[in-house]
């Protein structure tokens, strides 16, 4: 299954097709992939550093708080036990790791699926070059509107320019992203997908 892409400039016009090579188009199979992959990628997020102090590390407690027999209350041997104010946090958390391991053709057939999905939809743009006349954003801003841009976007590129990077940065609902680095969850967030040509022909590499 082939397809072709319109190619835009900077301007909005129509400068040439994109055909997208057969191995990179999936609708078939890869929706539980791209589930185990979101969910992976978000699990990995997770900073793991919370952490409680059991009855062993709580300071003090070394001393029984009161004699065994004779008081009427319930024997104690610290004032640190679990049941205690102040006292350790039973089975409380510890510094961990929340990664969860995914395959690497499972996460190059979740990247296939989720671009093919996108290119469904319509929410893919491929531009010949993002090009801005300064570091200005309002530069960029006038590049978005003249693709019909509305809304969040994730601009893809070879590597980051620094004339794209300051003209970007300040636009909250946009993304700058290098074709090695976009990962499924980013492919999926994002209203519209922008590519550079040479940005896709580099991603397509990394998928079919």
């Amino acid at each position: 299954m082939t397809m072709k892409l319109d190619i835009y400039d900077s301007k909005g016009a129509v400068v040439g097709a994109y055909e997208l090579p057969e191995g990179c188009i999936e609708l078939e199979k890869g929706k539980q992939a791209v589930h185990d992959t979101v969910v992976a990628f978000l699990a990995e997020q997770r900073a793991g550093t919370a952490s409680t102090k059991t009855r062993a590390e709580v300071s003090g407690g070394g001393a029984k708080p009161f004699r065994q027999k004779g008081t009427g209350r319930a024997r104690a041997g610290s004032n640190r036990s679990p049941i205690w104010t102040g006292g350790g946090i039973t089975f409380g958390p510890k510094p961990r790791s929340y990664d969860k391991k995914v395959n690497a053709k499972v996460k190059k057939l979740a990247m296939r699926r989720a671009f093919s999905e996108r290119i469904q939809e319509g929410s893919v743009i491929v531009v010949d070059k993002f090009e801005v006349a300064d570091h200005k954003t309002r530069s960029a801003v006038a590049v978005f509107d003249n693709l019909k841009v509305a809304g969040s976007a994730l601009l893809t590129m070879p590597d980051y320019e620094e004339s794209v990077v300051c003209a970007t940065n300040n636009l909250p609902d946009v993304v700058l992203r290098k074709a090695s680095s976009v990962n499924v969850y980013e492919m999926l967030r994002f209203d519209k997908v922008v590519f550079t040509k040479d940005a896709l022909d580099e991603f397509i590499k990394r998928i079919a």
